[in-house]
Formats: structure tokens, sequence, C-alpha cells
């Protein structure tokens, strides 16, 4: 029936009488301003844009549960992990970290890998990555590495000499870098990848007890990669693979899921481990942490649309629920502040209140009031200011998360744990990888790093050198340097390799 249909009207509700042509001063016009459909069509449309994400920008997202699978409650006493079987909704946002929104998804980069629980104390964030490492952990060289994996502020391109020099003066990244250029650098599709904290993070029980933990989300999808070459066809083949491959399978009911293991360590563990646990450039070994599986995610439906639910949606580390807490780890602490500023930037103070990054499983109550796109009821005629005598909502001292000791100066330290930053490198190479994993390594790297200049690539292959001699053997010859010069620079010290291969 044609009264059934829906009426086109504006924004605020005036039912439009023809959108196809623009109100004029006779044929063929000019068009006349008093056309207030037409100039706010345009309006909106010259601020459909929001800002991109500096990082993370291209991603995909998904809605579904996760279950509890084994009892943690000696653990945390976080509500959405109180019982076996319970259920907490989720949204889940897939990522790429380096390139621009319109870049392809098989690049070579690690993938950002998000969660928000919805709880019945409030959202809970996991902002993680599919590796379990990171390139830095220090939060104050954070922008100076992102500025090098994007384009060179003079030719717009992308750049390896800005590349591969931050990372050859920065030797801490060789655990990260491994990751990145190895068989595990180009995830086939978001589906068959893990997701890791990275960080690690504090939990508490009721009793006040606290313990340092680690995420391992696993792929029940098993885990696949493409090579070097298959994923330089995909990119002129589907630059949208991973993207696609999400919708569709969760469309045809084939409905992605990961298993949650846990790395549980005490502090007294702590005290005394022979890596710092804080360091996001470390792994703990399972040989000495071994998970234990305690719940399972699955993705069961796709956004209605993408802008409102995947490009809207904003994750933060900062957004914790009792029984879960932050770490002394540096780039974390930076990451709590980080996180949420930038989404105050991209999409406003009220970013909050979007549908998708709003409480489900409870109420929201503050005093924050006013600002950009407050959509909701701004807190009535209720009161603004705490305290007040007025009913307004009161802090719940229950809900303090038990301290922890600090100590020391307050001044710019360097990092000085008595463990290198080449150990777990070398281990993964010699260790984990097969010949053929080692040998499509060596081609990664040097396809890349191919591109800088000499002296950078003599540094570089110093560091990894360091990690394992025949690792740095391998690329040197590949990109056919002076093996005994690289192991030359690779007894320096780092100040002493970037004063070698510094510029004339």
């Amino acid at each position: 029936m044609a009264e059934d249909k829906k009426k086109l009207t504006t924004g605020f509700g005036k039912p439009v009488e023809d959108d196809q042509n623009s109100m004029t001063a006779g044929w063929p016009g000019p068009v006349l301003m008093q056309d207030v459909h037409l100039v706010d069509k345009l309006a909106h449309f010259d601020r459909e844009r929001i800002p991109e994400r500096v990082v993370h920008a291209k991603g995909a997202g998904a809605y579904g549960y996760f279950e509890v699978t084994a009892d943690v409650t000696k653990y945390t006493k976080a509500k959405f992990l109180s019982e076996v079987g319970k259920r907490t909704d989720l949204f889940v946002r897939f990522s790429t970290v380096g390139g621009e929104k319109g870049s392809a998804d098989a690049e070579r980069d690690p993938r950002g890998f998000a969660v928000k629980f919805y709880t019945e104390e409030g959202n809970y964030d996991m902002t993680g990555n599919n590796t379990p490492v990171f390139f830095i952990r220090d939060p104050l060289k954070f922008p100076d590495f992102i500025h090098t994996q994007k384009r060179n502020p003079a030719t717009n391109l992308k750049d390896a000499d800005m590349f591969w020099d931050f990372l050859s003066l920065t030797p801490e990244s060789i655990h990260q870098v491994t990751i990145l250029f190895s068989d595990s650098g180009t995830p086939r599709t978001f589906r068959n990848m893990n997701g890791y904290s990275s960080h690690t993070f504090k939990w508490y029980n009721e009793k006040g007890e606290h313990f340092w933990v680690q995420y391992h989300f696993k792929t029940e999808q098993g885990i696949q990669n493409l090579t070097r070459e298959e994923a330089d066809v995909m990119k002129s083949k589907d630059p949208d693979h991973a993207t696609r491959d999400l919708y569709e399978a969760i469309e045809r009911g084939e409905h992605p899921s990961w298993r949650l293991e846990m790395q549980i360590m005490t502090p007294e563990q702590a005290e005394s481990y022979r890596f710092d646990p804080f360091d996001i450039t470390k792994v703990w070994p399972h040989a000495d942490f071994p998970p234990i599986t305690v719940g399972r995610m699955v993705l069961n439906r796709n956004p209605e649309n993408y802008f409102a639910e995947v490009e809207q949606s904003a994750f933060s580390p900062g957004n914790l629920v009792p029984g879960i807490a932050a770490s002394p780890d540096k780039m974390l602490q930076a990451r709590l502040f980080s996180y949420h500023d930038t989404h105050l930037h991209r999409l406003g103070p009220n970013y909050h209140l979007l549908p998708v990054n709003s409480t489900k499983g409870c109420p929201m109550n503050s005093y924050q009031r006013d600002g950009f796109m407050r959509f909701d009821s701004n807190g009535g005629g209720g009161p603004n200011y705490y305290p007040n005598s007025f009913g307004g909502p009161e802090p719940e001292p229950k809900a303090a998360e038990p301290a922890f000791e600090v100590s020391g100066k307050a001044m710019r330290q360097p990092y000085n744990h008595p463990n290198d930053d080449f150990v777990q490198a070398g281990d993964l190479y010699r260790k984990v990888m097969t010949d053929a994993n080692r040998e499509n390594l060596r081609g990664n790297i040097v396809s890349h790093l191919g591109g800088a200049q000499k002296r950078i690539q003599l540094r570089q292959t110093a560091i990894f050198y360091k990690a394992d001699p025949d690792y740095g053997r391998r690329v040197a010859e590949g990109l056919r340097l002076d093996v005994k010069e690289v192991e030359r620079l690779s007894a320096m010290s780092a100040e002493e390799r970037a004063k070698a291969t510094a510029t004339d």
C-alpha cells in the first residue's frame, strides 16, 4: 500500500516533497538560498567525514557474546566473569594499524583486536593486537614511531629509510620486527588470527588479593597467513578482502570464535621474574606461566550501518570494571590517557552516548553535562555537582581496587632491567621457527629493508645478528652486505653503532 511507504523528511521531520530538483528562480535558475533542504543536504554532506583515526584507521567490526567456561573468581571479582556459563554481549573491531582508511587489508602490518564487553558494571574494553608484543616500551617514543610508519613529509610516499632508520636505532623493537616480517606478518583474514592484550593487567578478587594477567584470544578457525607473494596479489585483486570475509562469513552463519586463555602471575612471582612482566616488548614464556582457558568469544551479528557502529566505535584501555585494573606498564599508562583523548577529538565530548559505545548492562550516571551532540536528557533537572543533597549518584567505595607499592625518584629514567632485548627474538628464531619460516623471514625483510640506504641496512642487520648470528648472516647475504662488517657492528653498543653508521 502506498500509504505504508516511509516518507522522506528533513532531519527535523518535515516531509520533503522533491529530492531530485533544487528550488530555482524560474528555469534553469539560479538556485534559491531559501531551499533549506538543499542547503541542509549539502552542509551535512560537507561534514560526513569525521577525522580519521591516526592509527587503526582501516577496520571491520561485529557483535557477539563472551561465555565464561571456567571458574576464575579466585582471581577476579568482575561480575561478567563470576560464573561458568554466564554470557556477556560484546562488540569487536579488527583493524590494520599503520595504513589509511583506504589502504589494503593485506598490508604487512600488525592487526588491531579490540573487544568491548557490555557488562552489568559498565563497559570493559580490551584493546589488543594480533601480536603479543609491541615495538617500543616507552610512550614518549610512540608519536615518532608512528610517524615512521606513515608517509614522508616531503614526498607523501611510504619511505623505507624512515621505517628502518627508527627501528635500527631502537633495538627494543627486534622482537616485534621479527614477528612482523615472519609468516605471521600478514594474517589471511581477521578470523584466522589470534588476539592478545599485549599489556599486563591487574585482576583482583573479593579478598583484595591481586594478580598480574595477560589475555590470549586463540582463533578456533585456525591460524592462516598470506605469503608475501599472495599478499601482493591480494592488494590489487581485493584490497578489502578481510573486511569482506568477516561480513560474509557471519551472513552465511559461519560465526567465528576465539578461546580466551589467560596467563596469571602472582605479585611475588613478578618481583623475581627473569623478565620484566610490565615490558610490552617481552612475552611470558608459556613454560613459565601456562595459559589457562577461561572463556569463549563468538561473533554472530553484523552491524547494520558501518559508519554508526564501526567507524564511530571507540575503545579505551581506561574503560575498566571492578575486578580489573591497570598495571605499571608505561605504554599502558599513557594509553589510558591517549585513547580517550583521541575519541574526544575525533567524535566529541559525548562519544560515550553513541549507541555502539553506550552502556547496555547498566545505567550511566555522572555529573558531566553539556558539550557538542548531547543527545540524551543531559541529566534533566538533577544536580550537576557533587556533593549534593538532592539525591544525585553517590560514589561506591567497594569499587576501589587494591593498592600496590610504588617508590623511587621522579625523573626521566632509562630502562634498566638486566635482561636484554635480543634473547626472546633469538629464541623465536632458533626454537620456534622452521627453516622454511626462517627463509621466508629473510625474504620478507630483504624485500622491504632493501629499499633503505646501505648504512641503515647495516645498522638493522647488526641488530638481527645480535638476536642470532644466523639470522643476521642470512639477511646480510640477501642484501649483499659484508657479513664481517655486520658482525663488527653487532658487537657495539646502540650508541656506538648509531655513530658508526651516521651520515657524513
